[in-house]
């Protein structure tokens, strides 16, 4: 599963490497369309903070989008009930900002029983030194550190598939 967390217009373009990180969920959310991987997009307080970024709704394609108040996406009820129900047990995590509900969220899924996976180049805080401790203490609770690269050739498995060609061009 991916979870892209809220790149959101007031949040992501704030961020330090605010183009990289967008491009990269953007090529996270198309891989996961044509791999079919079952997508949510969750959005922080959208009245205060905006709605996701224009790239990412281009590219939303059957992806779920829910609003939150929580940090961790996974207190919100609705939000764990999606999660659970698309009965995954890998989750694929991506967005803003790595310090705060990146973090929490994928601290919390460990906790749940789930395999987090925080794409790196894929999430961003204000400042790098934010993004660099969040992904340092991460790796003390044992949530795994990957790029966007990593994912989609993990997802792919190898050559043969009929999507390698495609998801190539992403990376390339």
């Amino acid at each position: 599963m991916l979870l892209v967390i809220d790149m959101q217009d007031r949040i992501a373009t704030a961020v330090s490497n605010a183009d990289l990180v967008a491009a990269n969920c953007t090529t996270l959310l198309r891989a996961a369309h044509r791999m079919h991987v079952p997508v949510l997009i969750t959005e922080h307080c959208p009245a205060q903070i905006g709605r996701t970024i224009a790239a990412l709704l281009a590219e939303q394609g059957s992806a779920a989008i829910a609003s939150k108040t929580h940090f961790a996406a996974t207190d919100e009820p609705m939000l764990a009930q999606h999660i659970a129900s698309c009965n995954r047990p890998q989750i694929v995590i991506a967005g803003v900002e790595s310090h705060v509900c990146v973090l929490q969220t994928a601290i919390a899924l460990a906790e749940r029983g789930y395999k987090p996976f925080v794409v790196a180049d894929a999430t961003g805080s204000r400042r790098e030194e934010s993004r660099m401790i969040a992904l340092e203490r991460l790796r003390s609770a044992q949530v795994q550190i990957v790029t966007t690269e990593m994912v989609l050739f993990e997802w792919l498995e190898h050559t043969e598939r009929a999507e390698f060609r495609e998801l190539l061009l992403l990376i390339r």
